[in-house]
């Protein structure tokens, strides 16, 4: 029997495509699926971008890789549904399986015309409503941002790669290579770490991101199955028969509290 999970901001990730801070597990996976949160990669992950006029469908594919000292590996697969309207409403749904063997589907509708996001449990016939938050954010290209550690600077070099298509659309590609200088964490040699994103030209959204990092591993997030039409209105609405549980967010949240979206450009570009 499958029930549903009331996670926020489950896949909040990749329509998102925030790459982590340097250091601080810049490589070690990507945080949350695509709107967000959970397990995928977070090309929606914890901030959003609202983009219109570029519907489309698919599926988010998010593993990792990590090496234990024993030579022992640890193997991850996760996988989103994604959809997104041409008003910019976001869809995720994902299915798992729990702790107590059962599987959850963690359903998250991401309303940016109204303002408010949506947690659905088909279980209790629930849907959680809550004020849409719109956080500041890296640049929809991924930029890694530098962390706060010690005195000495972080050494990041980016490369701009030619357009190219990746998994059926075209995309542009920028590689940043973070370099942690012999003593800064301890290490005896210099740790390279690489991130390699991959942007819809059109739909504004990773359709790829590679991330390796020595001392947790290998994560990588393909956008597959890449419908460009027009979703069923159906998918961001709130079923009929549900019972709809609001909860009030803080200060900054959704339109009344920010003066409508002013703050949030469309387009693709998250704001600076």
């Amino acid at each position: 029997m499958k029930k549903t999970l009331l996670l926020g901001s489950l896949l909040s990730a990749a329509l998102l495509a925030q790459g982590p801070p340097l250091g601080g597990g810049f490589g070690r996976g990507f945080g949350g699926g695509f709107v967000g949160a959970g397990r995928g990669i977070g090309m929606f992950g914890g901030s959003s971008a609202w983009v219109t006029g570029a519907p489309f469908s698919a599926t988010e594919i998010v593993q990792s890789q990590e090496g234990l000292t024993d030579g022992n590996t640890i193997s991850r697969k996760y996988q989103t549904s994604i959809a997104r309207d041409g008003q910019g409403r976001v869809r995720t749904e994902q299915t798992r399986t729990g702790q107590d063997g059962q599987n959850h589907t963690v359903i998250t509708i991401l309303d940016y015309v109204g303002g408010f996001r949506y947690s659905l449990d088909s279980t209790s016939m629930t849907a959680v409503k809550s004020p849409l938050r719109i956080p500041r954010a890296a640049p929809a290209t991924g930029t890694p941002r530098g962390p706060a550690r010690s005195g000495t600077a972080p050494t990041v070099t980016t490369t701009t790669l030619p357009p190219q298509v990746v998994n059926g659309v075209l995309a542009s590609g920028t590689q940043y290579v973070h370099t942690i200088a012999a003593g800064e964490i301890g290490n005896v040699r210099p740790i390279q770490i690489t991130r390699l994103t991959w942007i819809s030209n059109e739909l504004k959204v990773p359709v790829q991101i590679k991330s390796s990092d020595p001392r947790f591993g290998a994560t990588s997030m393909d956008l597959t199955n890449i419908v460009q039409t027009e979703p069923s209105g159906s998918l961001f609405v709130v079923p009929a028969g549900y019972t709809v549980k609001e909860m009030r967010g803080g200060s900054g949240f959704g339109p009344a509290a920010r003066g409508g979206f002013g703050g949030q450009r469309r387009g693709g570009s998250a704001p600076q």
